[in-house]
Protein backbone atom coordinates (compact mmCIF):
# COMPACT_ATOMS: atom_id res chain seq x y z
CA UNK A 1 0.00 0.00 0.00
CA UNK A 2 1.28 3.42 -0.88
CA UNK A 3 2.36 5.18 2.32
CA UNK A 4 0.61 8.55 1.83
CA UNK A 5 -2.75 6.80 1.33
CA UNK A 6 -2.21 4.60 4.36
CA UNK A 7 -1.58 7.58 6.60
CA UNK A 8 -4.06 10.08 5.23
CA UNK A 9 -6.94 7.62 5.22
CA UNK A 10 -6.57 7.35 8.97
CA UNK A 11 -6.47 11.10 9.61
CA UNK A 12 -9.02 13.92 9.56
CA UNK A 13 -9.20 15.99 6.38
CA UNK A 14 -7.32 18.91 7.93
CA UNK A 15 -4.50 16.66 9.07
CA UNK A 16 -4.41 14.99 5.64
CA UNK A 17 -4.00 18.43 4.07
CA UNK A 18 -1.10 19.06 6.42
CA UNK A 19 0.63 15.88 5.31
CA UNK A 20 0.16 16.83 1.68
CA UNK A 21 1.77 20.21 2.29
CA UNK A 22 4.48 18.48 4.28
CA UNK A 23 5.33 16.07 1.46
CA UNK A 24 5.62 18.94 -1.00
CA UNK A 25 7.86 20.90 1.30
CA UNK A 26 10.47 18.20 1.75
CA UNK A 27 10.96 17.54 -1.95
CA UNK A 28 13.86 19.97 -1.86
CA UNK A 29 15.90 17.51 0.18
CA UNK A 30 18.95 16.65 -1.91
CA UNK A 31 18.58 13.27 -3.59
CA UNK A 32 22.18 12.60 -2.68
CA UNK A 33 20.87 12.08 0.82
CA UNK A 34 19.19 8.94 -0.41
CA UNK A 35 22.06 7.75 -2.64
CA UNK A 36 24.51 7.17 0.16
CA UNK A 37 24.32 5.44 3.47
CA UNK A 38 23.91 7.71 6.44
CA UNK A 39 24.45 7.25 10.06
CA UNK A 40 22.08 9.70 11.70
CA UNK A 41 22.40 10.11 15.37
CA UNK A 42 18.85 10.81 16.45
CA UNK A 43 19.34 11.13 20.14
CA UNK A 44 19.15 14.23 22.26
CA UNK A 45 21.60 14.34 25.18
CA UNK A 46 20.07 14.15 28.60
CA UNK A 47 19.93 17.63 30.08
CA UNK A 48 19.15 18.79 33.55
CA UNK A 49 15.85 20.57 33.11
CA UNK A 50 15.55 24.09 34.44
CA UNK A 51 12.79 24.50 37.02
CA UNK A 52 9.29 25.03 35.70
CA UNK A 53 7.47 28.31 36.14
CA UNK A 54 5.76 27.12 39.28
CA UNK A 55 9.05 25.80 40.70
CA UNK A 56 11.20 28.94 40.40
CA UNK A 57 11.97 31.33 43.25
CA UNK A 58 9.28 33.98 43.60
CA UNK A 59 10.47 37.50 42.95
CA UNK A 60 7.24 39.31 42.10
CA UNK A 61 6.51 42.87 43.12
CA UNK A 62 3.99 41.66 45.71
CA UNK A 63 6.28 38.87 46.94
CA UNK A 64 3.55 36.30 46.46
CA UNK A 65 4.61 33.10 48.21
CA UNK A 66 4.27 30.63 45.37
CA UNK A 67 7.45 28.57 45.37
CA UNK A 68 6.48 24.95 45.26
CA UNK A 69 10.01 23.71 45.87
CA UNK A 70 9.72 20.98 43.28
CA UNK A 71 12.44 19.81 40.94
CA UNK A 72 12.22 18.67 37.37
CA UNK A 73 13.09 15.16 36.31
CA UNK A 74 15.25 14.53 33.28
CA UNK A 75 13.41 14.14 30.07
CA UNK A 76 13.18 10.58 28.82
CA UNK A 77 15.26 9.93 25.71
CA UNK A 78 14.52 7.45 23.00
CA UNK A 79 17.70 6.56 21.14
CA UNK A 80 17.64 5.61 17.47
CA UNK A 81 20.76 4.97 15.44
CA UNK A 82 19.96 4.55 11.77
CA UNK A 83 22.55 2.93 9.52
CA UNK A 84 20.59 3.65 6.34
CA UNK A 85 18.21 6.24 4.98
CA UNK A 86 14.84 6.02 6.70
CA UNK A 87 11.88 4.29 5.06
CA UNK A 88 10.26 7.70 4.73
CA UNK A 89 13.27 9.01 2.81
CA UNK A 90 13.24 5.97 0.51
CA UNK A 91 9.59 6.49 -0.31
CA UNK A 92 10.30 10.14 -1.09
CA UNK A 93 13.15 9.16 -3.37
CA UNK A 94 10.90 6.69 -5.18
CA UNK A 95 8.12 9.22 -5.60
CA UNK A 96 10.56 11.79 -6.91
CA UNK A 97 12.14 9.37 -9.36
CA UNK A 98 8.74 8.24 -10.69
CA UNK A 99 7.32 11.73 -11.00
CA UNK A 100 4.73 11.25 -8.24
CA UNK A 101 6.05 14.44 -6.66
CA UNK A 102 7.94 17.29 -8.26
CA UNK A 103 11.04 18.59 -6.54
CA UNK A 104 11.50 22.29 -5.90
CA UNK A 105 7.89 23.13 -5.08
CA UNK A 106 8.83 24.84 -1.85
CA UNK A 107 12.21 26.07 -0.73
CA UNK A 108 13.07 24.81 2.76
CA UNK A 109 14.98 27.14 5.04
CA UNK A 110 17.47 26.02 7.61
CA UNK A 111 16.09 24.15 10.59
CA UNK A 112 14.60 26.38 13.23
CA UNK A 113 15.52 26.12 16.87
CA UNK A 114 12.08 26.07 18.44
CA UNK A 115 8.67 25.57 16.89
CA UNK A 116 6.92 27.00 19.96
CA UNK A 117 8.56 30.41 19.60
CA UNK A 118 8.38 30.33 15.80
CA UNK A 119 4.62 29.92 15.88
CA UNK A 120 4.27 32.43 18.68
CA UNK A 121 5.81 34.94 16.28
CA UNK A 122 3.45 33.74 13.55
CA UNK A 123 0.45 34.49 15.74
CA UNK A 124 1.74 38.01 16.50
CA UNK A 125 2.26 38.68 12.80
CA UNK A 126 -1.20 37.34 11.95
CA UNK A 127 -2.88 39.51 14.56
CA UNK A 128 -1.02 42.57 13.29
CA UNK A 129 -1.89 41.80 9.65
CA UNK A 130 -5.57 41.42 10.54
CA UNK A 131 -5.65 44.62 12.58
CA UNK A 132 -6.93 42.70 15.61
CA UNK A 133 -7.68 44.93 18.59
CA UNK A 134 -5.45 44.62 21.67
CA UNK A 135 -8.39 43.25 23.68
CA UNK A 136 -9.27 40.56 21.15
CA UNK A 137 -5.61 39.64 20.69
CA UNK A 138 -5.44 38.52 24.33
CA UNK A 139 -7.99 35.87 23.40
CA UNK A 140 -6.10 34.97 20.22
CA UNK A 141 -2.88 34.49 22.18
CA UNK A 142 -4.60 32.26 24.73
CA UNK A 143 -6.26 30.17 22.01
CA UNK A 144 -3.02 29.50 20.17
CA UNK A 145 -0.73 29.00 23.16
CA UNK A 146 -3.20 26.79 25.02
CA UNK A 147 -3.43 24.55 21.96
CA UNK A 148 0.36 24.42 21.73
CA UNK A 149 0.76 23.68 25.42
CA UNK A 150 -1.92 20.98 25.60
CA UNK A 151 -0.60 19.35 22.42
CA UNK A 152 2.93 19.10 23.81
CA UNK A 153 1.77 18.25 27.33
CA UNK A 154 -0.42 15.50 25.90
CA UNK A 155 2.79 13.76 24.83
CA UNK A 156 5.06 14.64 27.76
CA UNK A 157 2.37 14.53 30.47
CA UNK A 158 4.26 16.78 32.86
CA UNK A 159 1.54 19.23 33.88
CA UNK A 160 -2.15 19.56 34.46
CA UNK A 161 -3.65 20.48 31.06
CA UNK A 162 -5.40 23.74 30.30
CA UNK A 163 -8.30 21.81 28.77
CA UNK A 164 -7.33 18.67 26.79
CA UNK A 165 -6.39 15.63 28.84
CA UNK A 166 -3.07 14.02 27.82
CA UNK A 167 -3.92 11.20 25.41
CA UNK A 168 -1.40 11.41 22.57
CA UNK A 169 -0.54 8.17 20.78
CA UNK A 170 2.74 6.61 21.81
CA UNK A 171 5.70 7.85 19.77
CA UNK A 172 3.97 11.01 18.51
CA UNK A 173 6.37 13.76 17.47
CA UNK A 174 6.30 16.64 19.95
CA UNK A 175 7.43 19.16 17.38
CA UNK A 176 4.88 18.06 14.77
CA UNK A 177 2.13 18.26 17.38
CA UNK A 178 3.16 21.80 18.36
CA UNK A 179 3.27 22.97 14.76
CA UNK A 180 -0.07 21.45 13.79
CA UNK A 181 -1.85 22.71 16.91
CA UNK A 182 -0.69 26.28 16.29
CA UNK A 183 -1.41 26.08 12.57
CA UNK A 184 -4.89 24.66 13.01
CA UNK A 185 -5.86 27.25 15.61
CA UNK A 186 -4.61 30.15 13.51
CA UNK A 187 -6.60 28.87 10.52
CA UNK A 188 -9.71 28.78 12.72
CA UNK A 189 -9.11 32.38 13.83
CA UNK A 190 -7.82 33.90 10.59
CA UNK A 191 -9.07 31.75 7.67
CA UNK A 192 -8.23 34.48 5.16
CA UNK A 193 -4.55 34.11 6.04
CA UNK A 194 -4.46 30.36 5.40
CA UNK A 195 -2.04 30.62 2.42
CA UNK A 196 0.51 32.28 4.72
CA UNK A 197 -0.02 29.66 7.39
CA UNK A 198 0.34 26.90 4.78
CA UNK A 199 3.76 28.24 3.83
CA UNK A 200 4.85 28.41 7.47
CA UNK A 201 3.52 24.92 8.07
CA UNK A 202 5.46 23.54 5.14
CA UNK A 203 8.66 25.17 6.35
CA UNK A 204 8.21 23.93 9.91
CA UNK A 205 7.43 20.34 8.96
CA UNK A 206 10.26 20.25 6.44
CA UNK A 207 12.63 21.18 9.26
CA UNK A 208 11.55 18.05 11.10
CA UNK A 209 13.08 15.93 8.35
CA UNK A 210 16.15 18.04 7.72
CA UNK A 211 19.63 16.80 8.57
CA UNK A 212 20.22 15.57 12.10
CA UNK A 213 16.62 16.28 13.06
CA UNK A 214 15.25 13.53 10.83
CA UNK A 215 12.07 11.94 12.21
CA UNK A 216 10.25 8.88 10.98
CA UNK A 217 7.01 9.26 9.10
CA UNK A 218 4.82 7.48 11.67
CA UNK A 219 6.00 9.74 14.50
CA UNK A 220 5.30 12.88 12.48
CA UNK A 221 1.89 11.70 11.30
CA UNK A 222 0.87 10.83 14.85
CA UNK A 223 2.06 14.22 16.07
CA UNK A 224 0.09 15.99 13.33
CA UNK A 225 -3.10 14.08 14.11
CA UNK A 226 -2.75 14.72 17.85
CA UNK A 227 -2.00 18.44 17.39
CA UNK A 228 -5.05 18.80 15.15
CA UNK A 229 -7.32 17.04 17.64
CA UNK A 230 -6.14 19.32 20.47
CA UNK A 231 -6.77 22.47 18.44
CA UNK A 232 -10.23 21.17 17.47
CA UNK A 233 -11.10 20.46 21.11
CA UNK A 234 -9.96 23.85 22.41
CA UNK A 235 -11.71 25.71 19.60
CA UNK A 236 -14.95 23.86 20.38
CA UNK A 237 -14.54 24.56 24.11
CA UNK A 238 -13.96 28.29 23.72
CA UNK A 239 -16.71 28.62 21.11
CA UNK A 240 -19.16 28.47 24.02
CA UNK A 241 -17.33 30.87 26.36
CA UNK A 242 -19.64 33.82 25.77
CA UNK A 243 -17.50 35.65 23.22
CA UNK A 244 -20.27 35.21 20.67
CA UNK A 245 -22.89 36.29 19.93
CA UNK A 246 -21.99 39.92 20.51
CA UNK A 247 -24.36 41.78 22.85
CA UNK A 248 -26.31 44.90 21.84
CA UNK A 249 -24.32 48.14 21.55
CA UNK A 250 -23.38 49.62 24.92
CA UNK A 251 -23.69 53.40 25.12
CA UNK A 252 -23.33 54.03 28.85
CA UNK A 253 -25.32 56.93 30.24
CA UNK A 254 -25.47 60.69 30.74
CA UNK A 255 -25.36 60.86 34.54
CA UNK A 256 -22.41 62.62 36.20
CA UNK A 257 -19.40 60.30 36.39
CA UNK A 258 -20.85 57.76 33.95
CA UNK A 259 -19.10 56.76 30.73
CA UNK A 260 -20.59 57.73 27.42
CA UNK A 261 -19.18 57.53 23.82
CA UNK A 262 -16.25 59.89 23.32
CA UNK A 263 -14.82 61.86 20.39
CA UNK A 264 -13.76 61.60 17.70
CA UNK A 265 -15.69 58.46 16.78
CA UNK A 266 -18.36 58.44 19.49
CA UNK A 267 -18.37 54.64 19.22
CA UNK A 268 -20.31 52.31 21.54
CA UNK A 269 -18.39 50.46 24.22
CA UNK A 270 -16.05 47.79 22.87
CA UNK A 271 -16.10 44.19 24.03
CA UNK A 272 -18.83 44.27 26.71
CA UNK A 273 -19.09 40.48 26.44
CA UNK A 274 -15.57 40.17 27.90
CA UNK A 275 -17.03 41.30 31.23
CA UNK A 276 -19.02 38.09 31.50
CA UNK A 277 -16.94 35.67 29.41
CA UNK A 278 -15.84 32.37 30.92
CA UNK A 279 -12.28 32.83 32.20
CA UNK A 280 -9.45 30.46 31.24
CA UNK A 281 -8.27 29.77 34.80
CA UNK A 282 -10.03 32.18 37.16
CA UNK A 283 -13.14 31.05 38.98
CA UNK A 284 -15.16 34.04 37.72
CA UNK A 285 -14.62 37.39 35.97
CA UNK A 286 -15.29 39.23 39.23
CA UNK A 287 -12.90 37.16 41.35
CA UNK A 288 -10.45 40.07 41.70
CA UNK A 289 -12.76 43.00 40.99
CA UNK A 290 -10.97 46.22 42.11
CA UNK A 291 -12.61 48.53 44.68
CA UNK A 292 -13.78 51.15 42.23
CA UNK A 293 -12.90 54.73 41.25
CA UNK A 294 -12.67 57.41 43.92
CA UNK A 295 -15.68 59.54 44.74
CA UNK A 296 -15.89 62.66 42.60
CA UNK A 297 -15.71 64.84 45.73
CA UNK A 298 -12.61 63.11 47.15
CA UNK A 299 -9.07 64.43 47.37
CA UNK A 300 -7.88 61.41 45.40
CA UNK A 301 -10.16 62.21 42.48
CA UNK A 302 -9.08 65.84 42.58
CA UNK A 303 -5.41 64.86 42.40
CA UNK A 304 -6.08 62.36 39.61
CA UNK A 305 -8.13 64.88 37.66
CA UNK A 306 -5.58 67.67 37.81
CA UNK A 307 -2.63 65.37 36.97
CA UNK A 308 -4.30 64.04 33.83
CA UNK A 309 -5.57 67.45 32.84
CA UNK A 310 -2.06 68.92 33.05
CA UNK A 311 0.11 66.04 31.84
CA UNK A 312 -2.30 64.39 29.38
CA UNK A 313 -3.35 67.36 27.29
CA UNK A 314 -2.35 67.28 23.65
CA UNK A 315 -0.76 70.71 24.15
CA UNK A 316 0.73 70.04 27.61
CA UNK A 317 3.70 72.24 28.47
CA UNK A 318 4.53 70.00 31.45
CA UNK A 319 5.09 66.75 29.56
CA UNK A 320 8.64 66.10 28.29
CA UNK A 321 9.51 64.85 24.82
CA UNK A 322 10.43 61.43 26.22
CA UNK A 323 7.16 61.22 28.13
CA UNK A 324 5.30 61.99 24.93
CA UNK A 325 7.31 59.31 23.13
CA UNK A 326 6.66 56.55 25.64
CA UNK A 327 2.97 57.46 25.90
CA UNK A 328 2.70 56.87 22.15
CA UNK A 329 4.99 53.82 22.26
CA UNK A 330 2.92 51.88 24.81
CA UNK A 331 -0.22 52.77 22.83
CA UNK A 332 1.19 51.66 19.48
CA UNK A 333 0.42 47.93 19.77
CA UNK A 334 -1.21 45.48 22.16
CA UNK A 335 -0.04 43.87 25.37
CA UNK A 336 0.06 40.45 23.73
CA UNK A 337 2.78 41.65 21.36
CA UNK A 338 4.76 43.50 24.02
CA UNK A 339 4.86 40.77 26.64
CA UNK A 340 5.22 37.76 24.34
CA UNK A 341 8.22 39.40 22.69
CA UNK A 342 9.74 40.18 26.07
CA UNK A 343 9.13 36.63 27.32
CA UNK A 344 10.66 35.03 24.22
CA UNK A 345 13.73 37.27 24.37
CA UNK A 346 14.34 36.39 28.02
CA UNK A 347 13.78 32.68 27.43
CA UNK A 348 16.22 32.76 24.51
CA UNK A 349 18.89 34.32 26.71
CA UNK A 350 18.42 31.45 29.15
CA UNK A 351 18.33 28.75 26.43
CA UNK A 352 14.86 27.49 27.24
CA UNK A 353 13.79 24.14 25.85
CA UNK A 354 10.74 23.45 23.71
CA UNK A 355 8.85 22.26 26.80
CA UNK A 356 9.83 25.26 28.90
CA UNK A 357 8.77 27.70 26.19
CA UNK A 358 5.41 25.98 25.78
CA UNK A 359 4.76 26.18 29.52
CA UNK A 360 5.98 29.78 29.76
CA UNK A 361 3.93 31.08 26.85
CA UNK A 362 0.89 29.08 27.89
CA UNK A 363 0.97 30.61 31.37
CA UNK A 364 1.66 34.11 30.05
CA UNK A 365 -1.17 34.16 27.54
CA UNK A 366 -3.68 32.61 29.91
CA UNK A 367 -2.72 35.33 32.42
CA UNK A 368 -3.14 38.07 29.80
CA UNK A 369 -6.52 36.71 28.70
CA UNK A 370 -7.88 36.33 32.23
CA UNK A 371 -6.53 39.73 33.26
CA UNK A 372 -8.43 41.24 30.32
CA UNK A 373 -11.61 39.48 31.42
CA UNK A 374 -11.12 40.65 35.02
CA UNK A 375 -10.47 44.18 33.84
CA UNK A 376 -13.55 44.27 31.61
CA UNK A 377 -15.64 43.03 34.50
CA UNK A 378 -14.52 46.13 36.40
CA UNK A 379 -14.99 48.47 33.45
CA UNK A 380 -18.57 47.46 32.79
CA UNK A 381 -19.42 47.18 36.47
CA UNK A 382 -18.31 50.72 37.41
CA UNK A 383 -18.84 52.37 33.96
CA UNK A 384 -16.66 55.36 34.94
CA UNK A 385 -16.22 58.32 32.64
CA UNK A 386 -13.08 59.07 30.67
CA UNK A 387 -10.87 62.13 31.32
CA UNK A 388 -12.03 63.85 28.13
CA UNK A 389 -15.61 63.75 29.42
CA UNK A 390 -14.72 64.49 33.03
CA UNK A 391 -12.57 67.52 32.20
CA UNK A 392 -14.94 69.02 29.65
CA UNK A 393 -17.90 68.58 32.03
CA UNK A 394 -16.12 69.28 35.31
CA UNK A 395 -18.55 72.03 36.21
CA UNK A 396 -21.16 69.27 36.77
CA UNK A 397 -19.12 67.04 39.12
CA UNK A 398 -19.83 68.96 42.34
CA UNK A 399 -16.13 69.31 43.11
CA UNK A 400 -14.96 72.95 43.45
CA UNK A 401 -11.32 71.89 43.02
CA UNK A 402 -11.85 70.61 39.46
CA UNK A 403 -12.12 73.25 36.75
CA UNK A 404 -13.84 72.55 33.45
CA UNK A 405 -12.16 73.03 30.08
CA UNK A 406 -14.68 72.45 27.27
CA UNK A 407 -11.91 72.35 24.64
CA UNK A 408 -9.54 69.98 26.43
CA UNK A 409 -8.19 67.20 24.19
CA UNK A 410 -5.95 64.27 25.20
CA UNK A 411 -2.64 63.39 23.57
CA UNK A 412 -3.95 59.95 22.58
CA UNK A 413 -7.29 59.07 21.05
CA UNK A 414 -9.57 57.88 23.84
CA UNK A 415 -10.46 54.16 23.58
CA UNK A 416 -14.16 53.38 23.29
CA UNK A 417 -14.88 51.70 26.63
CA UNK A 418 -15.15 52.79 30.27
CA UNK A 419 -12.10 54.17 32.08
CA UNK A 420 -11.74 52.19 35.31
CA UNK A 421 -9.61 50.12 35.68
CA UNK A 422 -6.90 50.62 33.06
CA UNK A 423 -6.76 47.70 30.64
CA UNK A 424 -3.08 48.13 29.84
CA UNK A 425 -2.15 48.43 33.51
CA UNK A 426 -4.20 45.36 34.44
CA UNK A 427 -2.92 43.05 31.71
CA UNK A 428 0.65 44.33 31.97
CA UNK A 429 0.45 43.92 35.74
CA UNK A 430 -0.41 40.25 35.22
CA UNK A 431 2.29 39.69 32.60
CA UNK A 432 5.04 41.46 34.54
CA UNK A 433 4.17 39.66 37.77
CA UNK A 434 4.30 36.27 36.06
CA UNK A 435 7.55 37.00 34.22
CA UNK A 436 9.16 38.44 37.36
CA UNK A 437 8.30 35.20 39.12
CA UNK A 438 9.95 33.22 36.34
CA UNK A 439 13.00 35.31 35.48
CA UNK A 440 13.46 37.49 38.57
CA UNK A 441 12.22 41.00 39.27
CA UNK A 442 15.53 42.64 38.37
CA UNK A 443 15.77 41.16 34.88
CA UNK A 444 16.90 43.52 32.14
CA UNK A 445 14.97 43.56 28.88
CA UNK A 446 14.02 45.70 25.91
CA UNK A 447 10.51 46.16 24.53
CA UNK A 448 9.81 46.81 20.84
CA UNK A 449 6.61 47.54 18.94
CA UNK A 450 5.27 46.44 15.58
CA UNK A 451 3.34 49.73 15.57
CA UNK A 452 6.48 51.89 15.96
CA UNK A 453 9.28 50.00 14.19
CA UNK A 454 12.74 51.01 15.34
CA UNK A 455 11.58 52.50 18.66
CA UNK A 456 12.46 50.53 21.80
CA UNK A 457 12.26 50.99 25.57
CA UNK A 458 14.78 49.31 27.88
CA UNK A 459 14.40 48.45 31.57
CA UNK A 460 16.38 46.89 34.39
CA UNK A 461 13.33 45.57 36.24
CA UNK A 462 9.71 44.66 35.66
CA UNK A 463 8.62 47.27 38.22
CA UNK A 464 10.30 49.99 36.17
CA UNK A 465 8.39 48.91 33.07
CA UNK A 466 5.08 48.90 34.93
CA UNK A 467 5.74 52.37 36.33
CA UNK A 468 6.35 53.71 32.82
CA UNK A 469 3.22 52.02 31.48
CA UNK A 470 1.08 53.64 34.19
CA UNK A 471 2.62 57.03 33.43
CA UNK A 472 2.02 56.45 29.73
CA UNK A 473 -1.71 56.08 30.20
CA UNK A 474 -1.95 59.21 32.37
CA UNK A 475 0.38 61.28 30.19
CA UNK A 476 -1.58 60.12 27.14
CA UNK A 477 -4.65 61.74 28.67
CA UNK A 478 -6.82 58.61 28.56
CA UNK A 479 -6.67 57.47 32.22
CA UNK A 480 -6.63 58.68 35.78
CA UNK A 481 -3.88 57.50 38.13
CA UNK A 482 -6.16 55.42 40.36
CA UNK A 483 -7.34 53.34 37.41
CA UNK A 484 -3.72 52.47 36.63
CA UNK A 485 -2.73 51.66 40.22
CA UNK A 486 -5.81 49.54 40.90
CA UNK A 487 -5.44 47.84 37.52
CA UNK A 488 -1.89 46.84 38.39
CA UNK A 489 -3.05 45.26 41.63
CA UNK A 490 -5.84 43.38 39.89
CA UNK A 491 -3.40 42.04 37.29
CA UNK A 492 -0.95 40.94 39.96
CA UNK A 493 -3.72 39.06 41.75
CA UNK A 494 -4.72 37.33 38.52
CA UNK A 495 -1.13 36.25 37.89
CA UNK A 496 -0.70 35.06 41.46
CA UNK A 497 -3.79 32.90 41.19
CA UNK A 498 -2.70 31.39 37.88
CA UNK A 499 0.81 30.68 39.14
CA UNK A 500 -0.68 28.79 42.10
CA UNK A 501 -3.54 27.00 40.39
CA UNK A 502 -3.04 26.53 36.64
CA UNK A 503 -0.86 24.17 34.63
CA UNK A 504 0.70 22.71 37.77
CA UNK A 505 3.36 20.03 37.65
CA UNK A 506 2.00 16.49 37.96
CA UNK A 507 3.84 14.79 40.81
CA UNK A 508 4.99 11.23 40.37
CA UNK A 509 4.21 10.93 36.66
CA UNK A 510 6.10 8.19 34.87
CA UNK A 511 8.60 9.83 32.53
CA UNK A 512 10.02 6.46 31.50
CA UNK A 513 6.64 5.43 30.16
CA UNK A 514 6.38 8.41 27.84
CA UNK A 515 8.67 7.76 24.92
CA UNK A 516 8.68 10.17 22.02
CA UNK A 517 10.91 10.68 19.04
CA UNK A 518 11.85 14.32 19.46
Amino acid sequence: MVWPSRVTNSLPLSASHTLAVFLKSICQINLALFARQLRINDETPNQEMKPSISDRPDKTMNQIALNKGKSMKNLPIQRRNLEHPSSFQKRLALMLSTGTLTAGLICCPASRADEVTDWNQNLLQAAHAAGTSPLLTTRVGALVQSAVFDALNGIERRYQPIHVAPAAPRGASRRAAVVQAAYAMLVYIYPAQKPNFDAELASSLAALMDGDNDRDDESVSRGIAWGQSVADAIWAWRSTDGFTPAPPPFVGGTAVGVWRPTPPGFLPGAGPQFATMTPWALQSPSQFRPPGPPALSSDQYTADFNETKSMGSISSASRTADQTLFAKFWNSTGVTYFWNRIAVSLSAERHYTLSENAHLLGMLNIALADAAIACWDGKYHYVFWRPITAIQLADTDGNPATDADPTWTPLLTTPNFPEYPSGHSTTSGAAATLLAHVFGEDSSFTADSDGMPGVTRSFTSFSAALAEIKDARVFGGIHFRTACNDGNVCGQQVAGYILSNAMERVDGHDDDGDHHND
